[in-house]
């Protein structure tokens, strides 16, 4: 009986749907044209989109090259591509493929919002993440996992202000598809259950 349970919970291991991750690394001091300064949690080092399909949620991380400080000013944008991304106003900074029609906005004191839906961000340290759900993003055309991604910090909002850094730099970051493997671990989940599953429903014979 122990090893029909380790059996079966091995197995719905296995199956459990894997989220679609991808990341992008950043390099430190790679600042954006036109702004003049050096905040170090104004400059990004990995940006990471996490999509669950079954949850339909998306989770967005950050990591900064310095500790997040809200007592300063910044504030944190992520552009998300939803399909027709008309958006494009960054070729005079280098980065002409940053192509958004909804944006992200997370603040240093924790606060986020998309468009007139309040969300809460964790910050630690030098990083944030922020759960949001796909229902908040209407699609332009793509399928919700495949939406593209890019953050941009900025020293303020309004005019005068500046963005500081772009990760990805001149593109957008996608959620990865799973690979061939994971499809193939899920595939041997479903099989190691089905194996369970008959092993459960043959009868015993005892001998007197």
């Amino acid at each position: 009986m122990k090893t029909l349970y380790l059996t079966t919970m091995m197995a719905a291991m296995l199956v459990a749907p894997a989220a679609q991750a991808a990341t992008v690394v950043d390099p430190t001091g790679d600042f954006s044209p036109g702004y003049v300064g050096a905040a170090a949690d104004l400059d990004v080092t990995s940006f990471t989109v996490d999509y669950n399909a079954v949850t339909n949620v998306f989770t967005l991380g950050a990591t900064m090259a310095g500790a997040i400080d809200a007592t300063t000013a910044g504030v944190y944008i992520i552009g998300v591509n939803t399909g027709t991304g008309t958006n494009a106003p960054f070729a005079a900074l280098g980065a002409p493929n940053v192509r958004f029609n909804q944006v992200v906005r997370v603040n240093k004191d924790g606060t986020a919002v998309v468009g007139a839906n309040p969300l809460t961000a964790t910050i630690a340290g030098n990083a944030f993440s922020l759960a949001v759900s796909g229902t908040l993003f209407a699609s332009t055309g793509f399928a919700v996992q495949d939406y593209s991604w890019n953050l941009w910090p900025r020293n303020g909002v309004g005019a005068g202000t500046f963005v500081t850094d772009f990760a990805p730099d001149n593109a957008m970051l996608t959620a990865a598809v799973p690979e061939p493997a994971s499809w193939a671990m899920m595939f041997m989940g479903m099989a190691a259950i089905g194996m369970t599953l008959r092993l459960r429903r043959r009868p015993s014979i005892r001998f007197a």
